[in-house]
């Protein structure tokens, strides 16, 4: 029997292209495609898949969410997040919400197919990229949500005080934090700390 492929993607160009391609494979079949995850999570339900494929950025909850969605309601689901995103936080985040393979949309064709072979016969996959990401900052301390909220408001471009004023908090407070982040990711200023973290993908949920 064929590996039952479900695509999960808002593009359309690449979701045809991507359909193609693993049709082209003897022992695939593309059953089935969704351009968010709420909907794939819908036809997930109709179709079973035994793999399914899916984007991180979409219209909706977001591909993260929807792996987690997609987990809990089907803990037995093989899900491969296929995405752009290359950041060690997002990886992390996705194989922490469910997921068992993660790939860049850039990858090869081979390593594809043999991601969606391994993730079926139970296993793992992480391309090389990502997993040299991960083993880079391995054991480094995450920010917290607060921080994580702050740095995103500095991405906005909004000063300390502003910043203060709605998190119902002091200047000093907020320089504090700052403090902590430029510690924690290694950075000197706000621009650094802001490029580091959008590098890594720890803006993902703040910026949908």
């Amino acid at each position: 029997m064929p590996i039952r492929i479900l695509i999960v993607d808002d593009h359309p160009v690449l979701h045809e292209g991507l359909a193609a391609m693993l049709e082209s494979e003897a022992d695939f079949a593309v059953v089935g495609g969704a351009a968010d995850a709420e909907s794939g999570i819908d036809a997930f339900r109709k179709l079973r898949p035994d793999v399914t494929l899916m984007d991180l950025k979409m219209p909706g909850m977001g591909g993260l969410k929807g792996v987690r969605a997609l987990r809990e309601e089907f803990p037995g689901a093989k899900v491969v997040v296929l995405t752009t995103f290359r950041g060690d936080a997002n990886a992390r985040e996705a194989i922490g919400a469910g997921a068992a393979g993660y790939l860049l949309k850039t990858t090869l064709r081979s390593e594809l197919v043999a991601c969606i072979r391994k993730v079926h016969a139970g296993g793992r996959y992480l391309c090389a990229d990502v997993s040299a990401d991960i083993a880079t900052y391995l054991g480094s301390e995450p920010l917290t949500e607060r921080e994580l909220l702050i740095l995103a408001m500095i991405a906005e471009g909004l000063e300390n005080k502003r910043i203060g004023t709605k998190l119902d908090i002091s200047s000093e407070t907020v320089k504090s934090h700052l403090t902590r982040i430029f510690e924690k990711l290694g950075a000197h200023n706000r621009t650094q700390a802001v490029h580091i973290a959008l590098r890594r993908g720890m803006l993902g949920d703040f910026a949908d």
